[in-house]
């Protein structure tokens, strides 16, 4: 059945004003449904069928939102906080107006994807510990990762608080010696041992700071994390830290219809 509501609650819903504001514009004729006038702010509408204007301005209705974000780093993934900077004041207060939510947690200093929404069903379907649903990251990590760790990583390694992880996928990109001021590599003699290792990690749970425990557990320390994917939904290359856009439909349908591994 087609959603119904009040021409007044409908325009506040989307940002027009408070309810006594369109309550006088539309006394003085400012809102129109399907072309005429309409006087009586209760007026009960069903977006979906009727085209209603304000001061001649299409109102296009919707009661979701979803939003992908660059989060950078100095920001919490929270919708408020007393002290700290959190996502949700990045946004325009328009895209404010529906309530998003981030989906998940990336630390403050983590940069990458980031899903906010205020469909929860949606949030629960991605966050839900059964579902496991994968989670990559990039990260620039301080030593050199090798075959054992990613076999460690695959086997599941045993975090500070006693945890063993899921099974997790492991590859590095690259690695590379330290240099100085002046660019010239600084290996205190030892050509054979590179120490910043970039690699990619596919994790399918979300445990506190886990990508940085997993490497502490092998004796490693990351230095920069982003995640850059979750599940089917892959961070924008062209959106840049701190910048946001709408998941366009094709995005959001993949994310409806994806329901995790499944995998115990």
């Amino acid at each position: 059945m087609a959603e119904k509501l009040r021409i007044d609650k409908l325009l506040a819903h989307m940002g027009f004003g408070t309810r006594s504001e369109i309550k006088r514009a539309v006394k003085l004729g400012k809102v129109a449904v399907d072309g005429k006038v309409v006087k009586d702010s209760g007026l009960i509408v069903t977006p979906a069928q009727h085209k209603v204007t304000f001061d001649g301005e299409t109102v296009v209705y919707r009661d979701v939102i979803y939003l992908m974000m660059n989060k950078p780093q100095g920001v919490i993934s929270a919708t408020e906080d007393g002290r700290e900077r959190t996502v949700v004041d990045l946004l325009a207060p328009e895209d404010r107006l529906l309530n998003p939510f981030p989906v998940g947690r990336l630390d403050k200093d983590t940069v990458g994807l980031l899903l906010l929404t205020n469909d929860g069903g949606l949030a629960h379907e991605l966050l839900s510990p059964r579902k496991h649903v994968d989670k990559m990251y990039e990260a620039l990590v301080q030593g050199n990762v090798n075959e054992d760790d990613a076999s460690a990583f695959q086997a599941g390694v045993t975090l500070d608080d006693g945890y063993v992880t899921l099974p997790a996928e492991l590859q590095v990109l690259s690695r590379s010696l330290p240099r100085d001021s002046n660019g010239v590599i600084d290996d205190d003699g030892d050509q054979a041992a590179p120490v910043h290792s970039l690699i990619r990690l596919t994790i399918r749970e979300g445990k506190f700071h886990q990508v940085k425990r997993m490497f502490q557990a092998v004796g490693k320390k990351v230095l920069t994390l982003k995640r850059v994917s979750m599940g089917p939904l892959k961070l924008d290359e062209y959106l840049p830290e701190g910048h946001y856009r709408e998941l366009t439909e094709e995005e959001v349908e993949l994310l409806k219809a994806h329901r995790g591994t499944g995998k115990q």
